[in-house]
Formats: structure tokens, C-alpha cells, sequence
């Protein structure tokens, strides 16, 4: 009876063990860890999908290694070098640069390490992906615009981060909606203000003094929008001006309902926390997904702020 059970003790030591080093990626992983690999800690909106995701990784039991590159390249390369080297059951990865990033995720791919990526896009490399369509935000915010100007408005655009591919994405978005629509918009200056308040308050404070008339000021985010409002505010130019923003932080939303900032497209953070733990926790359970996830972003203005106010 002692030799049974030391045999089936030792069958499910093995059984363990194996579970144990079972990753959607196929190699050895340790047993329930994941890496979550911010490009840069204090972006509002990331940050919120961040604590999203913990907040569902907690209430799970999975513990989680957190690592902020902040928006340093070589910083998350060697961040990326020290989660393979620890074998995580899956990594996510918010890529400082999805170019530059490819090699380490080919590395991982090789370790049988799964990469699941959200909000920042990738270049190469096998991942799973739980993202929005960028260029529908610029559609929304475009569509938007060719509503609302007034005739022969002019406008001026802030950029995010300098060759993003959702910058760019909403920025063509947006032209396709409004500027190839309406020839009668004139586009004043564009410029990338980084996806910072700061800059977008420096960059405005300029265009004020160069333009007499600004009917709109279209941003790629909202901190870049809350900039706007601000520099506008400050030199008695927001009334009768348009701004709109993405993300639908909390901040945006109070301005859209004191009537000082005109829409939002809502790039869901719950949603987007949602879907990546959902990814995550697939592969820790050892069931590769077969799809990945696409949020859907919805547009916000004064007419419906009151469903989005907590």
C-alpha cells in the first residue's frame, strides 16, 4: 500500500511539474509569473490600463513583475533581457519602440515566451494583441470637425509621439474626415507635441500669437487637449473654439462637461486591461488564443458626457 502510494505521489509531483513550465508559447516558463513592460509610467491613460490589469491579476492570484522603461529604448531592451532570462508564463509589453523592440521579441519567441502587447503596436515578431484600430479615433474626430466648424474655419493639429504608427494613424484619420471633405478648413501648423500637456500648452500659446483665428484645435490625445484648453483659456480664446481629444481620461470628461473642451474618442482602458489579462490568462492555463482582441472606440461630446461620468 506504501509502494502505491509513494508511486502515485511521484506521478503527480511530475503532473505539477509540468503545468508548471506550460506556456502558450510551447517552452519552459516559470510557473504563473508575468512581466508587464511599461514603455513609461505617468501617461495617464496607459496607467490606467496598467492598474486595470493589476487590479484582475491580483484578484486572480498571478503575480506580476512590473518594470517602466520610461520612453527609453535601451532601458526596455535590457528589461526585456531580464524577464527572458527569468521565464515568465507571458509577458506584456507596452513597446517603447515597436521597431527596435523586435529582436528582443524574437528572442522570446524562441524561449517559448508568450508576448501579449497592448496599446503600442509591434513590427516583427509573433504576439498576441489586444489593441483599437488608431485610425477610427481620427475618423471619429474628423467627422466630428466636418459637423461642427463653421464655414472657412481654420485649425491647427497636435501630433503624438513622433513616427508612432497611432499617431499617425489618427492624424491620417483625421484628414480623411475632415481636410479631404471639406476644402474649405484650413489647416494652420501642425506639430508633434509628445503626447504631453506641457508641450501641447507651449506649442498653442505660439499658434496664438501667430493666428488671429483658430476655429479647432484637433489633438492625438487628451493630455494634449487639457494643453490646449489651457493655452486658449489663458489668453481669452476658448470660447467659440473647438477642441478634441482621445482617451476619455477623467480630466477630458470634466471639460467636455463644463463645456470648455468639445469631444473626446474614448479609447477604452477597462477594455483594453480586459482583454490583455484575458490573453494572459489563456496562456497561463495553457490554451493558446486564436484571435486577438479589437476595442472599439466611441465618441463623446456634451450630448452624451453624462454616460461616461462616474
Amino acid at each position: 500500500m506504501l509502494k502505491i502510494f509513494r508511486t502515485l505521489l511521484g506521478m503527480l509531483l511530475i503532473a505539477v511539474t509540468m503545468l508548471a513550465f506550460t506556456g502558450c508559447g510551447g517552452g519552459s516558463t516559470a510557473s504563473g509569473t508575468v512581466f508587464y513592460l511599461s514603455h513609461q509610467d505617468g501617461d495617464g491613460f496607459t496607467d490606467m490600463i496598467r492598474k486595470s490589469f493589476g487590479d484582475k491579476a491580483k484578484a486572480a492570484g498571478i503575480p506580476v513583475e512590473y518594470r517602466d522603461a520610461k520612453g527609453d529604448v535601451n532601458m526596455q531592451i535590457d528589461q526585456m533581457k531580464e524577464a527572458i532570462a527569468a521565464k515568465p508564463s507571458a509577458i506584456v509589453l507596452l513597446a517603447v519602440d515597436g521597431t527596435a523592440l523586435v529582436p528582443m521579441v524574437e528572442k522570446a519567441n524562441e524561449a517559448g515566451i508568450p508576448i501579449i502587447i497592448t496599446n503600442r503596436g509591434l513590427n516583427g515578431g509573433k504576439y498576441l494583441s489586444c489593441m483599437v484600430d488608431e485610425k477610427q479615433a481620427g475618423i471619429m474626430q474628423g467627422e466630428y470637425m466636418a459637423k461642427h466648424l463653421p464655414p472657412n474655419a481654420k485649425v491647427v493639429y497636435l501630433e503624438g509621439e513622433k513616427g508612432f504608427e497611432g499617431s499617425v494613424l489618427r492624424w491620417q484619420g483625421f484628414k480623411e474626415a475632415c481636410l479631404d471633405k471639406r476644402s474649405d478648413v484650413q489647416l494652420l501648423a501642425s506639430t508633434s507635441a509628445n503626447w504631453r500637456t506641457s508641450d501641447a500648452l507651449r506649442n498653442v500659446a505660439l499658434w496664438t500669437k501667430l493666428f488671429p483665428q483658430i476655429d479647432g484645435v484637433i489633438a492625438a490625445n487628451d493630455s494634449m487637449a487639457v494643453g490646449a484648453v489651457q493655452a486658449l483659456k489663458d489668453v481669452g480664446r476658448l470660447d467659440g473654439c473647438l477642441i478634441s481629444g482621445v482617451d476619455a481620461v477623467d480630466e477630458a470628461l470634466k471639460l467636455i462637461d463644463a463645456g470648455e473642451m468639445s469631444q473626446t474618442v474614448q479609447q477604452d482602458a477597462n477594455a483594453l486591461a480586459d482583454g490583455t489579462f484575458k490573453l494572459v490568462d489563456s496562456c497561463l492555463k495553457g490554451k493558446i488564443p486564436t484571435e486577438n482582441i479589437v476595442v472599439e472606440f466611441k465618441s463623446i461630446t456634451k450630448d452624451n458626457i453624462a454616460q461616461f461620468r462616474k
